[in-house]
């Protein structure tokens, strides 16, 4: 998936011309640096406060949250893991703070309410865009169909959340032979996640609420970026290019960082936009570097918060 990835973004440089997809990136220059500053610290910021109220109760800082979230985004963007090896990570940074249990409860429920979020930006995103694009376009019509599939594919993973999954899970497989017969982990993080679910409604309701503004915070990255490149367009526009890029996320996770997918997707929603490829595609690249630099930085936090490690601290429930 890699490979096929990186051969179809050298297919699409090579397609959209290379030399002014190059001065273009050229003509932003130092101005990189407020990408790379603004608004994304903002953003993890908000996500960070959205996972803080996926537990039931606020024992973690949120400096902690703060900094094992960027670790777990960049395991994300950069293991063959599905999105799922990140999550381990952020349960596993926390644990000194919660219990395991608690902290990878906490984490199921943040990778819920932020996928809820999401399928809200998409909702808003196909609105703007039934304005925006002809009814007839392969874009808003694609962009439906992604709607769909997430909602279907949360609900499903929501139901089987209240139900008992992972202790439903332990049973099969210790019929299998893949588990060993103590399984009350399993059955206490479902208990965990069925009560949160069931008797913290308001804390719910935060977080999806803190990871929505989140994404509409990113809509504003994608706005500074184009106008940063000279590209006329209003924050509606930015923010269909914003619900349609993550509507792509979702559906590509299975790829590392959606490369490839991703810039596609750009070129494809800037053309039904009227804007040209080139444009599209330096746009992603912005976005790739902003990215990288961050993910760099997760690595860091990764590194800093392993050797907190070291100095033992008694975990709560």
């Amino acid at each position: 998936m890699i490979v096929a990835g990186v051969a179809l973004l050298a297919i699409l440089i090579m397609r959209n011309d290379p030399q002014a997809l190059l001065d273009t990136l050229r003509r932003l220059s130092w101005k990189i640096v407020i990408v790379l500053l603004f608004p994304f610290p903002l953003v993890n910021l908000l996500d960070s406060l959205g996972w803080r109220f996926a537990f039931r109760r606020d024992r973690v800082p949120l400096r902690t949250l703060y900094f094992a979230r960027l670790a777990g985004e960049a395991v994300n963007v950069t293991t063959p893991t599905a999105s799922l090896g990140g999550e381990a990570v952020k349960a596993w940074l926390v644990r000194r703070h919660v219990s395991l249990e608690t902290a990878t409860s906490s984490v199921i429920v943040a990778k819920t309410t932020i996928t809820i979020a999401q399928g809200l930006l998409l909702v808003v995103g196909i609105v703007c865009a039934w304005w925006a694009l002809p009814h007839d376009s392969a874009v808003l019509r694609g962009m439906q169909w992604l709607l769909l599939v997430e909602v279907v594919a949360v609900g499903i993973f929501v139901a089987a959340q209240v139900g008992g999954l992972f202790a439903g899970s332990g049973r099969l497989l210790k019929r299998f032979g893949m588990l060993a017969p103590e399984s009350a982990g399993l059955t206490r993080l479902d208990d965990s996640l069925s009560a949160f679910y069931r008797g913290e409604p308001r804390r719910l309701g935060l977080s999806i609420g803190f990871h929505f503004v989140g994404w509409l915070t990113n809509a504003l990255e994608t706005w500074v970026i184009l106008a940063l490149l000279g590209i006329d367009v209003s924050f509606v526009g930015a923010l269909v290019i914003e619900a349609f890029s993550t509507a792509i996320r979702f559906a590509t996770f299975m790829v590392p960082g959606s490369l490839g997918a991703l810039e596609g997707g750009h070129v494809a929603i800037f053309v039904a936009l009227g804007f040209t490829g080139t444009v599209g595609l330096s746009y992603s690249l912005v976005r790739r570097i902003r990215e990288a630099a961050w993910v760099g930085v997760g690595f860091v936090a990764l590194l800093v918060l392993r050797s907190d490690e070291r100095t033992p601290a008694p975990a709560t429930r």
